[in-house]
């Protein structure tokens, strides 16, 4: 849960946290016992934690998939950022990884810590993929295989041009966005979304790198920021569409923390000198409460002012940053739902002193249990 200085200047945190430690320990109980499928989650949990939770919103087959789509592709990409297996050993890999999903006897030692394992024993996930429906293995196996081309390709050459910047996302993530389109086609729940607005809700989360800090580089930084908020308005289009409840969730819930992390990530020196991420009070509030269209239209009106409120009219892209930030709270005001949104992105001072009186409610028992017991103890000795 978060540290208790933070819940202490965010308080009204408190509840949120306590739900996800709470949704945290129900997934783990969720968790298939048979060897296979055993390992895939709880694999899962080890090399990301919240997708491992975002995925619960999901009814049981369709999950099933997904998992194994993260996982396989988790594997590829492992494959891709080990600089210790030569291109000529890489290569081939990548390219017939599509196959290999299909062989239960196949896996390649490589990556580290949790990463190894999963390539180790990635027998556990090819006899789980062999479970699943059909349709859900030819959605995976075209998406491995393009992503796999891709990464090949780009093993042997460079990113040069902003071109050549789209190509590569889209490989290793507008891809993403085609193949959980593919998979909800394919559980009959969700009709199949064009393939532009399921590559910008891929796209909307891929993670960002970044060189050395200087002034150029925070420019550099706001530069990709611009260029991700290009997708924003792709991704509030697709979401618009979705009917089933779980799936809606599941692909909201991301979305929401993608465009908050760009907001403390733009014009944030910070970047280059840590790690800078949402805190955890504030993505438990995503989880607890993206439920509906207008929850998602609320974050990012709100998000969207706070990056409109680090805009340098100095920055090179300030005209272009302000111009997309324009058309995303355009967006969500045409909605007519915004004041159906729930506000918890931006402070709402009000809540404090009453949630103040909750945490003192609530801890303040512990605290005079724990001082009951010391005395007691020092009363025997």
């Amino acid at each position: 849960m978060g540290s208790l200085g933070a819940v202490m200047k965010h308080p009204d945190d408190l509840f949120p946290l306590v739900k996800l430690k709470m949704a945290m320990r129900h997934a783990e109980k969720q968790i298939p016992p048979q060897p296979h499928w055993c390992f895939c989650y709880t694999m899962l949990q080890k090399v990301s934690r919240s997708f491992a939770l975002v995925i619960q919103q999901l009814d049981t087959d369709l999950r099933n998939a997904v998992c194994i789509f993260y996982l396989v592709l988790r594997a590829l990409d492992t494959v891709e950022d080990d600089t210790s297996v030569a291109t000529d050993v890489k290569v081939p890999i990548l390219i017939a990884f599509h196959r290999h999903v299909y062989d239960r006897d196949w896996h390649f030692s490589c990556g580290t810590k949790e990463y190894k394992i999963l390539m180790d024993q990635f027998h556990h996930v090819s006899t789980a993929f062999l479970e699943l429906g059909r349709n859900y293995q030819e959605a995976i196996e075209d998406i491995t295989k393009r992503m796999g081309a891709g990464m090949a390709k780009f093993i042997c050459k460079e990113v040069e041009t902003i071109d050549d910047y789209d190509e590569y996302c889209h490989y290793v993530a507008g891809l993403v966005g085609l193949g959980l389109s593919k998979l909800f086609h394919a559980s009959g729940s969700e009709d199949l979304a064009p393939d532009h607005l399921s590559n910008s809700m891929g796209l909307f989360l891929q993670d960002l790198k970044y060189e050395e800090n200087s002034v150029k580089a925070v420019q550099c930084l706001n530069d990709m920021v611009t260029n991700a908020l290009l997708h924003a308005e792709d991704c509030l289009k697709y979401m618009s569409a979705l009917r089933d409840l779980s799936i809606f969730r599941f692909c909201a819930i991301p979305q929401v923390m993608a465009i908050g992390t760009l907001a403390l990530c733009y014009n944030n020196i910070e970047v280059f000198r840590g790690v800078v991420k949402m805190r955890r009070g504030l993505t438990a509030k995503v989880i607890d409460r993206t439920k509906t269209m207008a929850d998602v239209y609320g974050s990012f009106f709100d998000f969207s002012c706070m990056i409109k409120s680090k805009v340098d009219q100095n920055d090179p892209n300030a005209a272009k940053t302000l111009s997309r930030l324009e058309a995303i709270q355009k967006t969500c005001r045409e909605s007519g739902l915004l004041s159906k949104r729930k506000l918890y992105v931006l402070p709402n001072k009000a809540s404090y002193s009453s949630t103040i009186i909750l945490i003192l409610l609530i801890f303040l028992p512990i605290i005079f249990a724990y001082l009951s017991a010391n005395r007691r103890n020092n009363e025997l000795s």
